[in-house]
């Protein structure tokens, strides 16, 4: 085994995060906005090899084994189209992006909980017509009274977010790094403006 390939890794614990590949489904759109649908470099190889993707963009990086020298790929799509899911989970991370990472009372984006619109004390159920994001400054004052009780109210009434919402409000939010081979793809269904 080529000692290089592991020591250069061991040596540099940053390096097997760098170099991630953008997923796209078969229709050449990412699997998911946000989070970014990405894998380490290690699993795009794994799945070029198993025949599951296709490269469509790589890296200038190399990585080596005894018999043979790849590009990193930096870009894959898949063989097989994935059928994006219709439900969407109640999760803590979907709920701040349906919500859009702001505080339904009073609009502040930083210090978010969530919270009972009626009060679970008062009955009040965990689900998407009753929970919002909520800056903790709001979740407080609000305790387990009603809204009326504490005069506040909420910018937009709570409700399920459809699939396809939840992939375009992810759109919003790109990450802090964006490789310049990925940009055709990230994009490339929203509407041009003239």
């Amino acid at each position: 085994m080529d000692g290089d390939f592991r020591t250069h890794f061991v040596r540099e614990p940053n390096a097997g995060k760098s170099n991630p590949a953008l997923v796209l489904n078969a229709d050449y759109r990412p699997l998911s906005y946000y989070p970014l649908s990405l894998w380490p470099w290690q699993e795009a190889i794994k799945a070029v090899f198993l025949d599951r993707v296709d490269i469509v963009a790589e890296y200038d990086d190399f990585v080596h084994s005894p018999s043979c020298k790849i590009r990193i790929p930096s870009v894959v799509v898949l063989k097989d189209y994935v059928k994006p899911q219709k439900r969407v989970a109640f999760t803590r991370f979907n709920l701040f992006l349906r919500d859009e990472f702001c505080c339904q009372y009073c609009g502040s984006k930083g210090d978010l909980t969530f919270d009972h619109v009626i009060p679970r004390a008062r009955g009040g159920i965990t689900s998407w017509e009753n929970v919002v994001a909520a800056c903790s400054r709001c979740n407080l004052k609000k305790g387990s009274k009603s809204l009326r009780q504490v005069g506040m109210t909420l910018r937009k009434p709570p409700r399920p977010p459809a699939a396809e919402e939840l992939r375009n409000l992810g759109r919003r939010f790109p990450p802090n790094h964006l490789h310049e081979s990925w940009m055709d793809y990230l994009y490339w269904d929203s509407v041009l403006e003239a």
